[in-house]
């Protein structure tokens, strides 16, 4: 069935987000991802099939995959683990649903970017080069003259804010080490950078460019743990290798596809946006199972 949006009485829905339904469990959290979509800052009417299980399955991959470099929120996806007074909403939450744990999160998007593309690119051509010939983006030196696509020297670290409405504003990292502090700051770049590192070196070896990613972290105690979602096509960019090419902007395993179609749909982004054709939601479906296929080695049912 799809899932647009979930009713579960039983249980306090602490906050209904562009994808995702969050429900207090005490200690502990229900993140459902629904078959939402979204863009430019509107959730669409017409929802992506099945796209919160893929969501789920890819994230709960990951979580597992880099539990030794760093301790993740996630307790489980599998329905028989959940909480007795969830049975009665087997239909919402098998599947979808990740219980965790309840950390306090950290207000900063944590973003590394391997690839220019996107807000870095845009940002990138707006500024100069410094008397050494190097422009500085967000902190980060880069060589003048790079292109579209082209793959950086190394991956950089290009935190956001986190803001309650409107688009997340890219900040230095010196802004970031005010809001945080110096060494939680120092710490969330490491582990970001390095996360990345090995998740694009895992992905190539299957054929897919990681181009750009979030992450989000919070606090456990002392203990510093990664939460929400991680690697998957709402919260990445992903490139096919074998269309990868400098000076243009590959196809994407992500929703391009609707971006793409609402933009030449005439919608003014002021007003609701309008409903997705089927061939639109059948090939942005198509393009998120694939992803999944790829990454995590086998078909979601």
């Amino acid at each position: 069935m799809n899932l647009v949006k979930t009713d579960i009485p039983a249980i306090p829905l602490l906050n209904r987000g562009k994808v995702r339904d969050i429900y207090d469990l005490g200690e502990n959290l229900l993140i459902i991802a629904t078959d939402r979509i979204s863009a430019f800052d509107w959730i669409l009417p017409t929802p992506i099939p099945g796209k919160g299980k893929i969501l789920t399955s890819m994230s709960a991959f990951w979580f597992k995959k880099f539990e030794n470099m760093v301790p993740n929120h996630l307790i489980s996806t599998c329905f028989a683990d959940f909480p007795e007074i969830l049975r009665p909403f087997r239909e919402q939450v098998e599947g979808r649903s990740m219980l965790v744990r309840k950390a306090k999160r950290i207000d900063v998007e944590c973003v590394a970017r391997g690839y220019l593309v996107g807000s870095g690119y845009k940002d990138y051509i707006e500024l100069q080069p410094g008397p050494d010939g190097f422009v500085n983006l967000h902190g980060n030196p880069l060589p003048a003259g790079l292109k579209l696509a082209e793959r950086l020297p190394q991956p950089i670290f290009t935190p956001a804010t986190k803001e309650e409405s409107g688009h997340d504003r890219n900040i230095g990292y010196s802004e970031m080490a005010g809001l945080v502090g110096s060494e939680l700051a120092f710490r969330l770049r490491k582990i970001t950078l390095d996360i990345y590192s090995a998740a694009s070196e895992y992905a190539l070896s299957k054929g897919i460019i990681i181009a750009d990613t979030k992450f989000e972290f919070g606090l456990l105690g002392d203990e510093l743990i990664l939460i929400d979602e991680i690697l998957s096509p709402d919260s990445s960019r992903f490139w096919p290798l074998s269309s990868y090419k400098v000076g243009s902007n590959p196809p994407s395993y992500d929703k391009q596809l609707v971006r793409d179609w609402l933009e030449q749909s005439g919608w003014d982004k002021q007003s609701p946006p309008p409903g997705l054709p089927d061939e639109i939601v059948g090939e942005t479906l198509k393009i998120y199972r694939e992803a999944h296929r790829l990454l995590v080695g086998k078909e979601i049912d």
